[in-house]
């Protein structure tokens, strides 16, 4: 090892639309943080990033606005992204020690254009890494999840995020059939505040209805009902009210974009080669991503699709992982790196 090749660390970076996560070669993830900038529109000041951010949301005054600087797995505002990467990258520094990253793999949805592919790598190179590459998020997720990538076996992997749902079919370590839809966790919360908003005249947050999904959302009926009580905004009155939120009745507002998911997934699996067909029908679909953790959405697709359908072990960090997979054995997987697949973009 050369001296110089001590100071010297890659990177992988899941950067989502809901939360950014960082592998560091040779540890592991680091850091693993909501993708929200605080920013104070008077100064231009940068208040707080990630988790401290996301403590302020709904709670700000006028001249502090809350930013996510990713809409569907798109950069939406380039110096706020970059600003948030440059934060994260400094946070990878213990006790003052700074390392000079030399290499970035960044995981970013499969349908992004080469105009965005270049503005995430430019963020990257401003934040400080010498040298970034794109791994398109299925690949990243199959990687992550352990799958054969690299065997003539079709590895089918969904990746239900916060603001993309990527598809694929991956065989011989490339992406032979794949489907992009920006329809994910985020339009479950749209849902949720639209239902709430028509049901009950209550105002609610994004917050809230992430509270609620995650605590009584589910894709299926469940054997034990739940309920939670909501605190909003009456829109009659514009006072403070509290309603009582039933199970069946998130699990009706997510309904569509549920189906829609599905139907996706059966489209990619009726367009591919028989052959993978087979595979699938014989292995199954794998599930990761954070809209993997509804409860009964496995059961869901089994049902529908009648496959076999697998939550992958720790879902959140399946992309992130795959992106430090392909950062520790970089000479092995360069050539899934910038090699993109265009897939068919659903949009509701």
């Amino acid at each position: 090892m050369k001296f110089l090749d001590f100071f010297s660390k890659s990177i992988g970076i899941d950067l989502g639309t809901a939360n950014s996560l960082v592998y560091l070669s040779g540890q592991g993830i680091v850091i693993n943080e909501p993708s929200i900038v605080a920013i104070n529109i008077k100064t231009g000041q940068l208040l707080a990033v990630g988790n401290e951010a996301r403590k302020m949301v709904g709670r700000t005054p006028n001249h502090i606005n809350i930013v996510r600087p990713l809409v569907n797995g798109i950069i939406s505002d380039f110096d706020i992204a970059q600003e948030m990467l440059r934060y994260f990258v400094k946070r990878l520094s213990k006790n003052g020690f700074v390392f000079n990253y030399r290499r970035a793999v960044i995981g970013v949805p499969s349908n992004l254009t080469e105009v965005e592919r270049k503005s995430v790598e430019d963020a990257a190179i401003g934040a400080g890494v010498s040298k970034a590459y794109i791994l398109e998020e299925p690949v990243a997720a199959a990687l992550g999840a352990r799958l054969p990538i690299d065997e003539p076996i079709a590895n089918m992997i969904v990746d239900i995020g916060g603001g993309t749902t990527e598809i694929a079919i991956i065989s011989m370590g490339g992406t032979v059939n794949a489907k992009s839809l920006k329809i994910a966790g985020d339009k479950f919360n749209e849902e949720i505040i639209r239902f709430v908003r028509e049901e009950f005249k209550l105002a609610i947050g994004e917050p809230t209805a992430e509270d609620l999904k995650i605590n009584i959302g589910s894709a299926m009926a469940m054997e034990q009902k739940s309920e939670m009580t909501v605190r909003g905004r009456d829109l009659v009155n514009g006072l403070p009210r509290e309603v009582i939120v039933r199970d069946a009745q998130i699990r009706a507002a997510i309904a569509k974009p549920l189906k829609s998911i599905v139907e996706s997934i059966k489209e990619v699996i009726e367009t591919a080669p028989p052959e993978l067909s087979g595979d699938i029908l014989e292995r199954g679909i794998y599930l990761c991503g954070g809209g993997s953790l509804l409860r009964g959405i496995g059961d869901l697709i089994s049902r529908d699709l009648e496959v076999r359908t697998t939550v992958v072990e720790d879902p959140l960090t399946c992309v992130a992982r795959g992106t430090g997979v392909a950062v520790e054995n970089f000479a092995k997987y360069s050539v899934v790196l910038d090699n993109p697949f265009v897939p068919r973009d659903i949009k509701l």
